[in-house]
């Protein structure tokens, strides 16, 4: 037990180390409430506040503590200051051939009613209106050889909110704010829902790398000038590379033989020429890429590489909805939403950045999954243990986060008086 102690300790004052480094240009009171959340929600696996005040373990009653959470989680939107400072410091583990990885998601709320600017969310695969809910929006850097991921960028908005322009608008402010970061290292990737006109302007005008599956039904020019559909481009397409190829996916591994073959394409409204990459065999349809890589140096099979690297990022979202309670959230203001989502966002890339960028966090994190009993069953997606092993750590805790800093304050504020007087 006294060893389970060192490492909360040691845990804590990491989780400090870290609010206080995404903090920065912060007053103290809200210093000291990203502290107190950024532990909390570690603490109980949840974002409910009710939750979150009982891990802190405050010397308080508990309506106290929760009516002062839900107070500053409300009183100003912090997603746009939180979100600069973690692509600050994730930047540098982005290289020139990161994948950066962007994706849309929703937060369902089917039974809300008193939520402020609650709106329809669709199915990401009817495209249908669904229920009442909030969208999600991540960006997330990773590369193809390797499990370690880069949380770059996560905010919650909704259509209904005032100042919302549109969905391809804050899809492109998104990649405005972490190109401020990454500059231009890292290829960008997105699924079908990018396949837009407006998006591939905005792409080409920041001179980003890309790598964009098709609907397939595009309109392409191909090199003799002729136009067709991206569809039927991709079933005339030579596919002479053959591979096998294994697919991990929500913990399932299947096996694809495939051909792969690439065109040069161009778009109606751009001068320069891209290259749509075929991938027969990988469903009933062809599998197409859009990239404005160089296929013939990287190679076609590279360009799928990146594409499927994207698939981390959708299994980002069901970690941070299922680990955390995410989409139980019941603060009932738009900016507490927001904070709420940034606040998780932060809290993942604690657990995946912040925990292993020194030898020393590497012992402690070795421990983590040996108290999350799953040391030698981590699942692929490696931050469900690391998760489980942290909340079962702190929950133990009985002093919370900052158990005697107010009090510590407190005395010295008054010995110094005293002790000046004396003298």
């Amino acid at each position: 037990m006294d060893n389970d102690s060192k490492i909360a300790g040691k845990i804590k004052t990491q989780i400090t180390r870290f609010a206080n480094n995404i903090s920065h240009g912060f007053q103290k009171p809200t210093k000291k409430f990203l502290v107190q959340m950024l532990y909390g929600i570690q603490a109980s696996k949840d974002v409910k506040l009710s939750n979150i005040c009982r891990s802190l373990n405050e010397q308080i009653p508990l309506i106290k503590t929760e009516a002062r959470l839900s107070r500053n989680v409300g009183k100003q939107d912090l997603t746009e200051r939180i979100n600069g400072n973690l692509v600050a410091d994730g930047a540098t583990r982005v290289n020139h051939d990161t994948v950066i990885a962007l994706d849309l998601s929703d937060l369902d709320k089917p039974y809300a009613k008193k939520m402020e600017h609650l709106a329809l969310v669709r199915d990401g695969s009817t495209g249908e209106p669904r229920s009442n809910g909030y969208w999600l929006l991540e960006v997330l850097g990773a590369d193809v050889e390797g499990e370690d991921l880069t949380p770059l960028y996560g905010e919650l908005y909704s259509q209904q909110a005032r100042g919302f322009r549109s969905e391809n608008s804050q899809i492109l402010g998104a990649v405005d704010r972490v190109k401020e970061g990454v500059e231009d290292r890292g290829i960008w990737a997105m699924d079908r829902g990018a396949d837009r006109g407006i998006l591939f302007q905005g792409l080409l005008k920041r001179e980003v790398r890309f790598v964009v599956r098709l609907v397939g039904t595009r309109g392409l020019i191909l090199k003799d000038g002729t136009k067709k559909r991206a569809l039927k481009i991709a079933w005339g397409c030579h596919c002479p590379c053959r591979r096998e190829l294994t697919i991990r996916r929500e913990g399932e591994v299947k096996k694809k033989t495939i051909s792969v073959g690439h065109v040069a394409v161009r778009l109606p409204f751009h001068d320069g020429w891209l290259w749509l990459v075929v991938v027969k065999g990988y469903g009933e349809q062809p599998l197409m890429l859009l990239t404005n890589l160089e296929v013939d140096r990287v190679g076609a099979l590279r360009v799928l590489e990146i594409y499927l690297t994207r698939w981390k990022c959708e299994e980002s979202y069901r970690f941070i909805k299922q680990a955390y309670n995410l989409e139980d959230v019941r603060v009932l203001s738009y900016t507490a939403l927001r904070n709420m989502m940034a606040l998780v966002q932060a809290v993942f890339y604690f657990i995946s950045v912040e925990l292993g960028k020194k030898l020393k966090l590497n012992i402690l994190l070795k421990k983590i999954y040996e108290k999350a009993r799953r040391f030698f069953e981590i699942p692929d997606f490696r931050q469900y243990a690391i998760a489980d092993g942290i909340y079962r750590i702190l929950f133990a805790s009985k002093t919370g986060i900052m158990p005697n800093l107010e009090r510590r304050e407190t005395e010295g504020q008054l010995l110094l008086p005293l002790a000046v007087q004396l003298s």
